[in-house]
């Protein structure tokens, strides 16, 4: 069990160094509640349709086309009409006007609305939790996900935990970044300017206190 221990405690350390780069210029994240349009484009965040997502397809005046389908793995649905449908990453909106584009070859002006339940969307926009959380986890992100907001789906923090030493992991104008965060000083002492708004893709590395 110990030994079990130590190699977890390894991979994550090995882990943390790779992606952070030795954390060596880990920036500082403005909080949740100052982000500006300069920083961030939370503002502008859509919901991407991703495997697993379950559809309603509404064909109007056509109810024998229309129906529920389940987005498969590979990122595609089959419809009455048209199959193999590369969905993955649109939004609703925009697959609504490519199934209306690839019906207009059987029917004059279709109309069709798309809707998503069951919301799971591609594994590019889950915000990933690893390292010395309760429940490390792949979480799908919603609007104005704050990392308070992550750490509750996670569990918070184990005993273990380093905290205040956290980083965060972001893509940001197609450079990887590492962020410095101090989860500690949010959760046990309340410092709402810790408080930062997740993003999607990002991946938080909470590591082991060293004793």
């Amino acid at each position: 069990m110990k030994t079990n221990k130590i190699a977890w405690s390894n991979l994550i350390f090995f882990t943390f160094l790779f992606l952070t780069g030795c954390a060596n210029n880990a920036g500082k994240l403005p909080s949740a509640t100052t982000y500006s349009s300069d920083t961030t484009s939370v503002d502008n965040y859509k919901y991407l349709i991703g495997p697993g997502d379950s559809l309603s397809i509404f064909v109007w005046r056509n109810p024998d086309i229309s129906g529920s389908f389940i987005v498969r793995p590979d990122g595609k649905v089959t419809t009455s009409l048209v199959e193999d449908l590369d969905v993955s990453g649109k939004t609703p909106t925009e697959l609504a006007r490519q199934i209306e584009e690839a019906l207009g070859k059987f029917i004059n002006n279709p109309r069709v609305t798309v809707s998503v339940n069951n919301f799971r969307g591609p594994l590019s926009e889950q915000v990933r939790v690893i390292g010395e959380a309760t429940n490390p986890s792949a979480i799908s992100y919603t609007e104005k996900m704050t990392l308070l907001d992550l750490m509750i789906q996670v569990g918070g923090l184990t005993e273990f935990a380093s905290g205040n030493n956290a980083k965060l992991v972001r893509i940001v104008d197609g450079q990887q970044k590492t962020f410095s965060l101090r989860i500690e000083d949010l959760i046990s002492n309340g410092v709402i300017e810790e408080n930062v708004d997740m993003l999607p893709g990002d991946i938080i590395i909470i590591p082991e206190a060293w004793f």
